[in-house]
């Protein structure tokens, strides 16, 4: 399955298009990461663990959508973005989504 932010992939031609596909998934915050966090406020720096929790989220959210496009027949995704929003104290969900197609 090909991936891509931009609008057609190089080299090749889209032959049919299946319209939007997505993938989403809701993460809470764990409490020793919550805490941990907390403690790297004060002295500043990366929060590790946030950015696995995200790095993790992305890539089930990209999963998801990229099963929807297979079984629409596509072989591709093109103009692929991310979006993420808050649902909850302490909960947030990422979504990814994107046009499937066929390109040959």
């Amino acid at each position: 399955m090909i991936i891509t932010n931009i609008e057609t992939v190089p080299g090749k031609t889209i032959v049919e298009h299946f319209g939007l596909v997505s993938g989403s998934t809701i993460r809470a915050k764990h409490v020793g990461r919550d805490l941990m966090a907390g403690l790297k406020n004060l002295v500043g720096g990366e929060l590790k663990g946030y950015t696995q929790l995200l790095h993790e989220s992305r890539q089930q959210a990209l999963e998801r959508m990229i099963e929807q496009a297979r079984q629409l027949g596509a072989n591709a995704v093109v103009n692929v973005r991310f979006s993420t929003s808050s649902v909850a104290q302490g909960a947030a969900e990422l979504y990814a989504y994107g046009t499937a197609v066929h390109v040959k």
